[in-house]
């Protein structure tokens, strides 16, 4: 399957856009509650999937939660707690970039928890789960696959790039040895935590804008109807010729030099 150019990408998005700005209107109108959880192998392309839902909506009504290592306090707390805080109230849309899944994942390969911690959390995801969908709240679980060729070529690609250097980290290099621990981990974690009420949904994204695509359809198509018309504005005439600037304190700083 050749890889999707740009062009295409864009001329294919658009109308994707179009629906997902609809969804976030009738999320508004309706108090619907909105949570999308991103997950998946290192460099398979979450941040860019989450900028193609989140790019065009409204940064107070569509939120990206993407937490850092818990803190001395958060590591005594419950475990779902800092997560919870962050879940959509009416109208909001929350995108989760990695979440508590990290339990199940990085976690449990790196070795950062023990089995046992690991265990009691995928009895305890899909309990907690429940009381979300059974609350209201519209949960989507994405889980981004990539190959582990295409996983070398993007961490190459990171390590040679100054602007996407700061995506590399240790553990980044370090979990390059444990592609097959990190399949074995998914598979247990779907296995346990794939249910009627928050399944899960696997998408290919060695061709990342194939992928990005593929996500947003499939989020769109399980929403309800969202076909809310936007409120008609009025827009009169400005009835005088427009103003320019003018300025007494402070003039604008010297343009950049394009030329």
């Amino acid at each position: 399957m050749a890889k999707l150019k740009r062009k295409e990408y864009d001329k294919l998005l658009e109308p994707l856009e179009e629906e997902l700005v609809a969804m976030a209107r009738w999320a508004r109108h309706s108090g619907a509650r909105i949570c999308v959880i991103f997950e998946g192998r290192d460099t398979a392309g979450k941040g860019g999937a989450i900028r193609a839902v989140s790019q065009r909506l409204n940064p107070r009504q569509c939120k990206v939660v993407a937490l850092a290592k818990p803190n001395d306090r958060e590591m005594t707390q419950w475990y779902f707690q800092r997560y919870a805080a962050h879940l959509p109230a009416a109208g909001e849309i929350v995108l989760f970039d990695r979440s508590w899944y990290n339990r199940a994942g990085v976690e449990k390969v790196m070795g950062f928890t023990d089995d046992a911690k690991v265990e009691r959390f995928l009895k305890e995801a899909p309990t907690f789960e429940k009381m979300l969908t059974d609350d209201g709240i519209l949960l989507f679980k994405y889980w981004l696959t990539t190959d582990q060729e295409k996983q070398e070529e993007r961490l190459a690609e990171r390590l040679e790039d100054p602007l996407k250097r700061w995506k590399l980290s240790p553990i980044d290099l370090a979990a390059r040895e444990q592609y097959d621990a990190y399949t074995k981990a998914r598979e247990a974690m779907l296995a346990a935590t794939h249910s009627d009420h928050a399944p899960w949904t696997l998408v290919d994204f060695n061709d990342q804008k194939r992928g990005r695509l593929t996500l947003v359809r499939d989020l769109l198509d399980r929403l309800p109807d969202t076909d809310i018309d936007p409120p008609e504005l009025v827009f009169p005439d400005l009835g005088h010729d427009p103003i320019e600037e003018s300025y007494d304190v402070l003039k604008p700083i010297e343009n950049y030099p394009v030329e």
